[in-house]
């Protein structure tokens, strides 16, 4: 296994490592936010370090092409579940980004099955990276002393995770339709192979 995998690995690793940090606050509220901030950016960038070297290196495989997005959409949809459970965000969001990744997955499965192997698109780049943005903010923790003298401080950061929130809900499901758009021919392909034979 090569090190872009490695990495892709080390990545699905930090997800319990996250949400147990973030949903037990072992070491108090305010430090655990950081800690798990800190786990999640870590994740976060090594998605970036392992396509770098795939990249720089000529290490691009089939592996790394299904597991680097798959890796991807169980940090993010982790983060959202926890997120939606703790009434940060709603939950019919939460169920809009999850159902976007079950389509998307569903696509890349059709393909395997017909030998191909499909990599992320731009548009599906583009919308992990505003929901990057979207849970780092929301991970970030404000010092209650804070809100304590400027209360305006909690109003503008409910805006802020607002904007960020839609801008991610809006490149979630146009990437997904885009995606499905430019992989239509899988909805249509025939097999005649197989127990039984007909089209599916």
């Amino acid at each position: 296994m090569n090190w872009p995998n490695r990495i892709t690995l080390f990545r699905v690793l930090m997800i319990p490592v996250f949400l147990w940090v973030y949903l037990a606050r072992p070491f108090g509220a305010e430090a655990s936010l950081w800690v798990a901030l800190t786990i999640f950016a870590v994740a976060s960038i090594s998605d970036a370090v392992d396509g770098y070297l795939a990249r720089r290196y000529g290490l691009v495989t089939n592996f790394g092409k299904l597991m680097d997005p798959l890796a991807d959409k169980l940090l993010v949809c982790a983060a959202i579940v926890v997120f939606v459970g703790s009434g940060t965000i709603p939950g019919w969001a939460g169920v809009i980004f999850i159902s976007r990744e079950f389509f998307v997955s569903g696509i890349r499965q059709l393909a395997l099955e017909q030998g191909e192997v499909l990599a992320a698109s731009n548009g599906g780049k583009l919308k992990t990276v505003f929901q990057m943005i979207l849970i780092h903010f929301i991970l970030v923790p404000v010092p209650a002393m804070l809100y304590n003298v400027l209360p305006i401080v909690q109003d503008i950061r409910d805006v802020a995770v607002w904007i960020l929130l839609i801008l991610s809900l809006v490149a979630s499901v146009l990437s997904g339709i885009d995606y499905g758009y430019k992989n239509r021919w899988l909805l249509h392909f025939k097999n005649t192979g197989g127990k039984g034979g007909g089209s599916q």
